[in-house]
């Protein structure tokens, strides 16, 4: 198969597909020339929004997801290009515009080889809460993140501008708003929006910019406990009966395991009365620079985790997700200076595999609950050992010794071969690897399509040496890694497969022409293409592509990558046919 590169896929769609008239028109009845850098920028991320289930309801909405896909340039071909689809990784790349491997987040969480501890994607020791108790991951902060984003580009030539994000999750927030921002607010349950504090700063001071709504949002909730219900009578026709091991999940409204704010729709409708304070209270957007705002919306992913993707309780949350994003999409087509939107998702997901084999998928199962021990007890016989040498961690395997510290002597490394050997011959594991193995894998090269990389090369863009486990497995597709239990956890995310690596990347501004795009770009694209669109140098070592949208009147993206490897400027068998027809047309 011909590899489409980046260079010949842009050239391509500039010259086939004709550019939008995408002026905007100002607030006077005077039409004007368009603004020559956005007011703002808006990132929206829709945790667990796979491009399948933004497909499967893209006919059926009505307010913001409808305005986003009928009027904005939509990416239909959009990835998170590494193999580890979790959030803190996949929200990692969206504004820095970098792999996982170069962010040094490789997963939501990872093992300290020296203690055995689980360390979190964002700890930040030397942090406090600003709602005074360790809840949720603890001590958080931008810490562990080792790229710059678009908001810390923004603020070295712009100081003057504001970095605020909001999530219901502090990884969804701390990693949009970057090392710069002036606020990066997530939900705490029975508290509000928190965030974190820095040594000589204030609870009070870092909270003041949404002390007032917490005040609000909390006096609501006590006089009018939120429920949830049907408001669609096609996701009532959704509800049924599954059998989950030895239990039985009902799937219906209100939930049958009982209301959860965090798993419910409230709680990206709480996400978006946020970020509106913010752009309120803020002036995001009216003080004559370019501000930022992230808002990284987390309903969609928790009800998937909790209930699947295809039952009434996701198809509710996709329609009042359509709903809340267009209110809050109404006011940002409001601002005078001009609003640049993008929406993408940090990952994909699946449904439950129980539901998935009813409705004709045979080879959807759950993981193998004896396959670590049936593998450990093979490597305790082979090597003599008196305690199982592997252990789960940092979404994957450890080869460990005592108080489960990462065994240092010289066995190590045969016994991670051994595993690795053993695990490839299960039926169930489609590939695994040494950590070592998967380091000494060369990068892919940049204008490789992101559906074309191999197991290999997805996890090596989401490698980091003392940060991945010892051993990376991955089952094959359809397999569910998680035992699934009611009233937990019956589905999840995590494979390097299309459907969880599969995102919407749709751009958009106001009085745009909408159009479809069906070339493949990467979530690191977005950061330099909106870059250049600011007006902002993104450094050298972005490993994603700038692309000209013509928007705000846009120059020719810079040239900011390394020169490409010999191999990469080589032209593949398409690039010389298109060459040779463009020689032909021109010779006529």
């Amino acid at each position: 198969m011909s590899r489409l590169s980046a260079p010949l896929l842009l050239t391509l769609a500039t010259c086939l597909i004709a550019p939008a008239a995408m002026a905007q028109t100002p607030s006077s009845a005077t039409p004007g020339p368009p603004p020559e850098r956005p007011s703002l920028v808006v990132t929206i991320v829709v945790d667990q929004l796979s491009t399948n289930l933004f497909n499967q309801y893209r006919d059926r909405f009505t307010g913001g997801l409808h305005t986003l896909a009928s009027t904005g340039l939509v990416y239909a071909n959009g990835f998170q290009q590494h193999a580890m689809t979790e959030t803190c990784p996949g929200h990692a790349t969206i504004l820095t515009g970098v792999n996982p491997a170069s962010a040094g987040i490789p997963a939501n969480d990872w093992i300290d080889r020296t203690t055995g501890a689980e360390v979190y994607c964002l700890a930040a020791p030397r942090n406090t809460l600003a709602h005074g108790r360790i809840t949720d991951n603890g001590p958080v902060g931008p810490d562990q993140l080792l790229a710059t984003t678009l908001g810390d580009w923004l603020k070295a030539g712009s100081p003057t501008s504001r970095i605020f994000a909001v999530s219901g999750k502090d990884r969804g927030a701390i990693n949009l708003a970057g090392h710069h921002g002036d606020g990066a607010f997530w939900m705490t349950d029975g508290f509000g929006f928190t965030t974190y504090v820095e040594p000589g700063q204030t609870a009070e001071a870092k909270l003041a910019p949404v002390a007032a709504l917490n005040a609000r949002i909390n006096a609501r909730l006590a006089a009018s406990p939120p429920t949830w219900t049907y408001t669609r009578a096609e996701c009532r026709a959704l509800e049924g009966d599954w059998t989950i091991g030895t239990e039985t999940f009902h799937a219906t409204l209100p939930p049958a395991t009982g209301f959860k704010l965090d798993t419910s729709p409230i709680l990206d409708e709480l996400t978006l009365e946020a970020a509106t304070e913010l752009l309120d209270t803020q002036s995001l957007g009216r003080r004559g620079v370019t501000d930022i705002l992230g808002v990284s919306l987390s309903a969609t992913d928790r009800i998937g985790h909790a209930f699947g993707t295809q039952g009434p309780e996701m198809c509710e949350q996709m329609y009042r997700l359509d709903a809340a994003l267009g209110v809050f999409m109404d006011r940002l087509s409001q601002l005078p200076g001009g609003v640049v939107v993008v929406l993408t998702a940090d990952h994909g997901g699946s449904d439950f595999p129980e539901r998935m084999q009813e409705r004709g998928y045979d080879d959807a199962v759950r993981g193998d609950p004896a396959l670590l021990g049936r593998i450990n007890t093979a490597l305790r016989d082979r090597f003599n050992l008196t305690i199982d040498p592997l252990s789960y961690g940092g979404s994957g395997l450890m080869v460990v010794g005592a108080g489960n510290v990462e065994l240092a002597d010289h066995r190590r490394d045969q016994i991670a071969a051994a595993a690795v050997a053993l695990l490839r011959a299960e039926p169930n594991v489609a590939g695994a690897w040494t950590i070592e193995d998967v380091l000494a894998s060369p990068l892919p090269p940049r204008n490789l399509s992101p559906q074309e990389l191999t197991l290999l090369q997805r996890h090596r863009l989401g490698a980091v040496e003392g940060r991945s486990p010892d051993i990376v497995v991955a089952q094959w597709p359809n397999t569910t890694t998680v035992a699934g239990r009611v009233g937990g956890t019956l589905s999840t995310h995590g494979t390097p497969w299309d459907y969880d690596r599969g995102v919407p990347i749709v751009f958009w501004s106001p009085n745009m022409q909408g159009q479809e795009r069906f070339f493949p770009i990467r979530t690191i694209d977005i950061a330099p293409t909106l870059a250049n669109i600011v007006g902002v140098e993104a450094p050298k070592t972005v490993e994603g592509r700038c692309m000209d949208l013509g928007l705000f009147g846009a120059g020719d993206c810079p040239v900011v990558a390394p020169a490409a490897s010999a191999a990469e400027r080589r032209p593949s068998a398409l690039q010389r046919t298109v060459t040779g027809m463009a020689r032909r047309l021109g010779a006529r």
